[in-house]
């Protein structure tokens, strides 16, 4: 173990229960986050490509230890990269980093696609890939037909995710493809029985839109890429509308699965087979349907061990209309929906994207956090408690496996209301809270920040891979203080279309050691360490004989 760096915050005495654990304040103001991000239609949106919005970022691009922030944009404008100048303050560096785009721009992930210790991105949209590789930390270049992923003909690309499904040490890509969809040809509002809400005209789709197939695409070895959907099983996924993308290993037995949200469309669960190919396994495994084997119109996911079994479970976002879904893990990678049960199925007025499950207070328990916005900004002519902006949703999680809501109590920027799409964590200021980066419609984006460090202590894990991959995607880590043992996975995309933080997260209440971090490195390594002091930055490097 090396402390490469830290940062150390004295814990300050935890919350009482009756106390809100968070007061979340928007700061993107005046760090500098100002930009408009236009994605169709503010009173009316005609097609279906202006309501998927787009997704986030949050990246250490120059490696200076700070978290520096990608907005994608729509079609007006471009996306743009923040530079993290430290102090809370950003310093727009999109032209000079070689990220201006044009077009219809949806999602991003990250990931190191040569192994040479700076971190490339994937941005998706309608039409193509943009692959983009940092050179140096001093600028990214667009490699995507270097790099033989240039696509043949346009695609609705959404969700994305960086994997290593066959333990090589170099990291795939999964790319997921909402619809077929023509700009030249789509229909209008009104225009069929799929283009109305509520007996109003509005754009059409995804019902009465063609299918598309999924897309994997295999890492050989030097940073350029073979498409092998085919041969992996992937490609023949094609009777279902995905956007969120989520990865991670959900039967515990060593190589990564990959589940995706679908809209109005059973979830799939591609479940590694560990010789190259994968199987849709979410019906058998009860991750496609609701508990009254309904399909919902699913747009963001996440996954972590909220109740602390040693399985992730998976979190959800839906459309209004349907409750949000948890499907709890109960072992072997079988899935239970346990919305109800466990506290979290009372909103459905919203229409919720992007989702983590994050420590807020740092008390040792994964609270979760999900914001909000309507596809149809027609609908506020309705009148009714479905609206186009929403605000954010907070559930406390109560370590008994329950949550309660505690949105409106938790500060401004939660109650504060937008048409929110994707949003992603991290610790902006390495000062143990973490902060939410959120990709509004048509306004610049938002940056929530505790207007007070949580109470408890923390600590926050940066792996790097030797012979795993560089970024150690995939790698899962267990943090033990007590008789508590939290669980973490390093992944690349998730939440709905966008990238956090690759460092763990742990919050650790009132502990002041940690007895032991244990690290399952891709490559199938594993590393103990002890008696790890808390309230700081661990970096730990992968041993280079696969063992501690």
């Amino acid at each position: 173990m090396r402390l490469l760096f830290c940062s150390v915050l004295a814990g300050a005495a935890l919350l009482a229960a009756d106390e809100p654990i968070v007061n979340f304040e928007n700061i993107a103001p005046q760090a500098g986050l100002t930009h408009e991000f236009p994605n169709g239609g503010k009173e009316t949106k005609r097609y279906i490509i202006e309501t998927t919005g787009g997704g986030v970022g949050l990246i250490d691009f120059d490696n200076d230890g700070l978290l520096d922030a990608l907005v994608t944009s729509g079609e007006g404008s471009t996306n743009r990269l923040y530079h993290n100048d430290g102090g809370g303050k950003f310093t727009e560096i999109t032209e000079e980093a070689g990220l201006t785009t044009t077009g219809w721009q949806k999602g991003v992930c990250a990931g190191d696609i040569d192994n040479d210790g700076f971190t490339d991105l994937m941005v998706t949209n309608y039409g193509s890939l943009g692959m983009y590789r940092n050179t140096g930390g001093r600028r990214f270049e667009n490699v995507t037909e270097q790099v033989g992923l240039k696509q043949t003909r346009p695609r609705y690309n959404s969700g994305c995710a960086f994997l290593d499904y066959d333990r090589d040490g170099f990291i795939d890509l999964f790319v997921a493809n909402y619809l077929a969809y023509d700009a030249a040809a789509a229909f209008e509002p009104g225009s069929n029985p799929y283009c109305f809400y509520r007996g109003m005209a509005v754009n059409c789709g995804p019902r009465g839109l063609d299918f598309d197939s999924q897309l994997l695409y295999h890492n050989n070895g030097d940073g350029t890429f073979t498409d092998v959907s085919g041969e992996a099983g992937v490609a023949e996924h094609d009777q279902n509308y995905p956007l969120g993308v989520l990865t991670g290993d959900f039967d515990n037995d060593g190589w990564t699965d990959i589940y995706i949200a679908c809209d109005v469309t059973p979830g799939i669960l591609l479940m590694n087979q560990q010789d190259g190919t994968f199987a849709d396994e979410a019906l058998l495994r009860g991750a496609a349907l609701d508990e009254n084997g309904k399909a919902l119109s699913g747009m963001g996911v996440a996954a972590a061990d909220y109740d602390n079994d040693g399985w992730l479970d998976i979190f959800r976002t839906n459309f209004s209309d349907e409750r949000d879904t948890l499907y709890q893990n109960i072992g072997d990678g079988d899935f239970e929906d346990n919305t109800v049960m466990a506290g979290l199925g009372r909103n459905t007025r919203f229409v919720s994207w992007g989702v983590g499950f994050v420590d807020v207070d740092n008390d040792a328990d994964q609270d979760l956090l999900l914001v909000s916005g309507h596809v149809f900004p027609e609908v506020d002519t309705l009148e009714i408690d479905v609206k186009a902006q929403d605000r954010s949703i907070l559930f406390e999680n109560l370590d008994d496996g329950t949550f309660r809501d505690v949105s409106e109590q938790s500060g401004p920027a939660l109650i504060e209301k937008t048409s929110a799409r994707g949003v992603a964590f991290g610790d902006i200021d390495n000062d143990g809270t973490i902060e939410v980066l959120v990709n509004n419609q048509n306004a610049s984006p938002a940056i929530f920040k505790a207007s007070a460090p949580a109470p408890g202590n923390w600590v926050l894990v940066k792996l790097t891979g030797k012979r795993s991959n560089r970024l150690a995607i995939g790698a899962k880590v267990r943090v033990t203080t007590g008789s508590k043992t939290q669980y973490g996975e390093v992944r690349s995309g998730g939440s709905y279309i966008s990238q956090s933080d690759f460092r763990l997260h742990f919050g650790l209440g009132e502990a002041e050691t940690i007895d032991k971090i244990e690290i399952e490195w891709p490559s199938g390594a594993n590393q103990i360490e002890e008696d790890v002091p808390v309230n700081r930055i661990i970096e730990l490097e992968e041993p280079a004989g696969g063992g501690s």
